[in-house]
């Protein structure tokens, strides 16, 4: 896998974007019933690096020598992360049997805060330029999560998941809302500059995608993807571990969604095309596109890259301050690539502005 194009790497790197409490800072009451739960004194606790939200997240080692993440949040100041990491338990505990991801043992409400103890994964996040060890292995280990989730357990489906393409209309399409002056233009970059009629034409799309299961005719529902199938909605290369022997695991599953895997792939992929690497051709040989859209590729980046680069314009935020910087570089990469694919900066050189 060699690369292709030039590297682009991240303002900030992955692993270090987390802006976190540490264990002593958290409530004395919480910090005793967390303790409680693990049985034996914290001996050392490792706050995580990554991440985008100001949650407390870390690996605790007991005295005894076992290890938990645990994640807390404050009841009345972070009521949305305490949601989350609830979510994401009740999701966890019912994934398929066997799949890489980390399962919940315990959660506690202590002193006003939530906390969730998870089982704690041996790994590290990939760094940038993505390996290509790493990479594969994240995308052999997404093949295997995509091909379970095509038909989810019952007890996962009664979750009341939200649809990939509910949230698209209602979060993720932006574009049109530029056009109709709703949304300031965010600033693009020259290969995409003069090209909102197009983006809006390709995100639209996107709904009616997600709705009959990603899949390019009814007809072939019966594929991998399925109409029932589920995505992880929020895959990035800081959602992905991999262990010490290859392995990669997912994690934050609280954003999981009724919709067609080939969406998770091409959020994973952006950092591919980033890293100079074929991600043109490591999205079509997975086994998720199968039965996906001709454009499904083009339609996911549209839509990504407006969400991103309108979101990094949206001013102060009370998550991590580098959040900002990262939806600008990632939705810089996704229009890049959408641009390159699309052949627009080709044809902006053979018709330069009068």
């Amino acid at each position: 896998m060699g690369r292709v194009a030039p590297i682009s790497l991240p303002p900030v790197r992955y692993d270090a974007t987390a802006q976190r409490p540490a264990w002593a800072e958290l409530p004395a009451g919480l910090r005793a019933a967390v303790t409680a739960r693990l049985g034996a004194p914290v001996s050392e606790a490792r706050v995580a690096g990554a991440g985008f939200t100001r949650g407390f997240a870390a690996v605790l080692e007991t005295a005894d020598g076992r290890r938990t993440f645990v994640k807390a949040a404050s009841l009345a100041e972070q009521r949305h992360l305490v949601d989350w990491y609830a979510r994401e338990a009740a999701v966890l505990d019912r994934l398929p049997a066997g799949l890489p991801v980390p399962r919940p043992r315990w959660s506690v409400a202590a002193a006003g805060w939530y906390a969730l103890g998870l089982d704690a994964i041996d790994g590290r996040t990939p760094a940038l330029p993505w390996a290509p060890a790493d990479l594969d292995a994240t995308l052999a280990g997404y093949a295997e999560v995509a091909a379970a989730l095509a038909d989810p357990p019952p007890d996962l489906a009664a979750l009341g998941l939200p649809r990939l393409a509910d949230l698209a209309r209602e979060d993720i399409l932006w574009w049109g809302e530029v056009a109709a002056g709703r949304e300031p233009a965010p600033e693009l970059p020259p290969g995409a500059r003069g090209r909102l009629r197009e983006l809006v034409a390709l995100e639209s799309r996107l709904p009616g995608y997600a709705e009959r299961g990603g899949l390019a005719a009814p007809a072939d529902r019966s594929g991998p993807v399925g109409q029932g199938g589920l995505a992880h909605g929020d895959l990035r290369l800081d959602n992905v571990l991999i262990d010490p022997a290859g392995r990669a695991w997912f994690c934050d599953w609280n954003w999981i969604c009724h919709g067609p895997a080939w969406f998770d792939l091409v959020s994973l992929l952006i950092t591919a095309h980033a890293s100079g690497l074929d991600a043109d051709g490591l999205f079509a040989a997975h086994p998720a596109t199968a039965g996906a859209p001709p454009d499904a590729l083009d339609v996911t980046l549209a839509a990504l890259s407006g969400y991103l680069l309108t979101s990094a314009a949206a001013g102060p935020t009370t998550a991590s301050p580098h959040i900002r910087a990262h939806q600008r570089w990632s939705g810089e990469q996704a229009v890049g690539w959408l641009a390159a694919r699309q052949g627009w900066a080709s044809a902006q050189l053979r018709h330069p502005p009068a």
